[in-house]
């Protein structure tokens, strides 16, 4: 992109385009995850709809790559795109509630940490994720899960409407009501079909939740999975405990004497009586005692934010993941192994449940195709220093390949690593991939929007 076209830009558009010769260029294309290091010929910090229509399209036009970016959480760097331009809508970052309703609006550059506040202070909360610095764009357009999926679905589950803007640069509203077509493909699709400027979506009564950590040594991995896999799918959907494999990491509330020890755990959330909790936990000695074992009742989005400080942005990031409908013994000594060899401090692997009121919509309702998964997993291989960029990614790599012969074949779309080639996300969306591409072709035939895991239009007939 030389001056002039960059420069024809700025008039287009209202919010400010970045270049590479202006000083905001280094932190503008900065991201969640510093294993990725790509240089946009401009990053266009749209205002509103309005700005977003007249980006697509100015670069539709010219025949420029496009990327878009919400959160910057995408860990393959899906949000930014060599010498193209990335559409940023970290200004569109608002939440608006509707409490009589029981809604929320939000814009496309909001994170989680906005959406939960906002909906806190009336006592509700939607199901996204666990970490308050992720976009709630690509979190919901990938499906979503979290600490409240077994109570209260996927986060698409609780998406009502989105407002879209299209490869042609109209905007539209999907919903089940308008374009159903399009608001099923948005459920679970990814960013294939447009870029969203506002979701709509449903709350639930949540305030004050239980929260709770349990860790064994590493070496009684057996034993917990053992245990994990029979007593979570028979829980109330009110109990949520994501299994993890980590490295203890210094400070509270973990005492001093675990600290850099390798573990294995569950971190629980209880969204009914807090006074039950224990009780409901009671279980958690049946595999032996617990290195630690840690209740308390606390706010909503401070459980959000309860991994924000460990895993800031910059660091080196490498994920994979699976979905699985068993933890079988082969899997476990996967596990054991792999567990026992967390080759950086902050490396890590989660189970998350997506069984539940999640498990109970129909298959066929949104893109999303493993409602019949009860885990969708995620190995990270994590570290700040550029050095062990590939230590981390080649465990995580090692790792979910050897625990794939293990899983039901696919990944949920956010988790898929970078060049794991189309056949992976073939198998994401199993047989919901032809009707997607079918959508695809409808709304993008010339797939314009491709920077993501991608979903090519169907031929035309």
């Amino acid at each position: 992109m030389d001056d002039t076209t960059l420069e024809a830009m700025r008039t287009a558009l209202r919010g400010p385009v970045i270049g590479p010769k202006d000083l905001e260029y280094p932190q503008a294309r900065t991201i969640y995850n510093a294993m990725i290091d790509r240089r946009p010929a401009a990053i266009v910090r749209c205002t509103d709809a309005a700005d977003v229509m007249a980006a697509v399209d100015f670069i539709r036009d010219r025949g420029l790559e496009l990327a878009v970016r919400g959160g910057g959480h995408s860990g393959p760097g899906l949000c930014l795109v060599d010498d193209g331009v990335t559409i940023d809508l970290s200004p569109m970052r608002w939440a608006r509630v509707d409490p009589g309703a029981e809604t929320a609006r939000v814009g496309g550059g909001t994170l989680l940490g906005d959406l939960d506040h906002a909906a806190h202070g009336f006592g509700l909360a939607t199901p996204a994720g666990i970490m308050s610095t992720t976009g709630v764009g690509g979190l919901t357009l990938g499906g979503g899960h979290g600490h409240l999926t077994r109570k209260y679905g996927l986060t698409v589950d609780n998406l009502l409407s989105a407002d879209v803007v299209l490869a042609n640069g109209s905007s539209v509203t999907a919903s089940e009501s308008e374009n159903p077509d399009l608001f099923w493909a948005l459920r679970g699709g990814g960013g294939n079909f447009g870029i969203v400027t506002s979701f709509r979506f449903r709350l639930h009564p949540v305030h004050t939740v239980g929260a709770a950590i349990t860790v064994w040594p590493v070496d009684r991995t057996p034993e917990v999975l053992h245990w994990y896999r029979e007593f979570l799918p028979q829980a109330p959907d009110d109990l949520n405990g994501f299994y993890a494999l980590l490295v203890v990491p210094p400070g509270p509330p973990f005492p001093e004497e675990i600290h850099g020890q390798k573990m294995c755990g569950v971190v629980w959330c209880w969204t009914g009586d807090p006074d039950r909790l224990e009780e409901i936990l009671t279980s958690v000695n049946e595999p032996g005692p617990p290195a630690f074992h840690f209740t308390t009742p606390m706010p909503y989005p401070a459980l959000q934010t309860m991994f924000d400080e460990l895993i800031p942005t910059g660091l080196q990031w490498y994920w994979r993941g699976g979905f699985f409908d068993r933890i079988t013994d082969e899997a476990i000594d996967v596990h054991l192994k792999y567990g026992e060899n967390i080759p950086t401090d902050l490396s890590t692997m989660h189970l998350y449940p997506v069984d539940g009121a999640a498990g109970r919509v129909g298959r066929d309702d949104t893109a999303w195709s493993y409602r019949d998964a009860v885990w969708s997993g995620v190995i990270a291989g994590i570290d700040p220093d550029p050095a062990n960029a590939e230590t981390v990614r080649q465990w995580a790599t090692d790792y979910e390949e050897a625990l794939r012969p293990y899983s039901m074949g696919g990944s949920y779309v956010n988790f898929i690593g970078a060049g794991e080639g189309q056949e992976r996300v073939r198998a994401t969306y199993r047989d919901h991939y032809d009707r997607l591409a079918g959508i695809k072709r409808t709304y993008d035939p010339d797939n314009l929007f491709r920077a993501n895991q991608n979903i090519e239009p169907a031929p035309q007939q």
